[in-house]
C-alpha cells in the first residue's frame, strides 16, 4: 500500500506549488529525501517542474537512457510524465485553504519549502504543520526555535 504525499514550495503571491508523489511518503522516506537532496529554492524548483511522481530519490536526471517506470535507474526519481508517457501530471497551484478543500483526499502527508525550510503536515494523523528536520532522530538536534518563524502565516490548518 502506498504512503501518498504532496511535495510543495510557497509561492510569494500566497500559493503553493505542488506535485503528487505516490511511494514513501512519510518522513523517513521523502521527508529525509528531501532535506538531504532538494535544500534549496532551485533544486525544488527544478523537480517540481517535472510534475506528479510514482517515487522520489536523491536525483533527478537518470544517467543513462534506459531509467523508465519499468526498469528505473538506482536513485533516480520516476515521474509520471518523463518516464511513463502519461500526460496531465504537471504541477499544480493552490492555496493552502484550496488544497485542504479540493486535493487533501487520499493524501497522508503534505511538505512545503517555504524560506529554506522544509515544513511536513501528517494529514491523516491530524497533527498540524513541523519541521521535517524535527520529525527524523538523526537531524533533531539541529532544530531552533526560531525556524518556526518560517512556517507562512497561513498555514493555520
Amino acid at each position: 500500500m502506498a504512503t501518498r504525499s504532496n511535495i510543495g514550495m510557497m509561492l510569494p503571491d500566497g500559493k503553493m506549488k505542488f506535485v503528487y508523489c505516490h511511494y514513501d511518503g512519510y518522513t523517513e522516506g521523502v521527508g529525509a529525501t528531501l532535506l538531504e537532496s532538494y535544500n534549496t529554492p532551485e533544486l525544488v524548483s527544478e523537480l517540481l517542474s517535472f510534475g506528479d511522481m510514482s517515487f522520489l530519490a536523491s536525483e533527478i536526471h537518470p544517467s543513462g537512457d534506459t531509467h523508465s517506470f519499468d526498469t528505473p535507474e538506482k536513485n533516480v526519481t520516476v515521474f509520471y510524465n518523463r518516464d511513463r508517457g502519461e500526460s496531465e501530471t504537471d504541477a499544480k497551484f493552490a492555496t493552502i485553504e484550496e488544497w485542504h478543500k479540493e486535493h487533501s483526499s487520499c493524501i497522508d502527508y503534505l511538505y512545503l519549502f517555504s524560506a529554506g525550510r522544509w515544513f511536513v503536515k501528517d494529514v491523516t494523523g491530524g497533527l498540524g504543520w513541523d519541521l521535517v528536520a524535527n520529525c527524523l532522530p538523526e537531524y533533531s538536534g539541529s532544530v531552533d526555535g526560531e525556524d518556526y518563524q518560517f512556517l507562512p502565516q497561513s498555514l493555520t490548518y
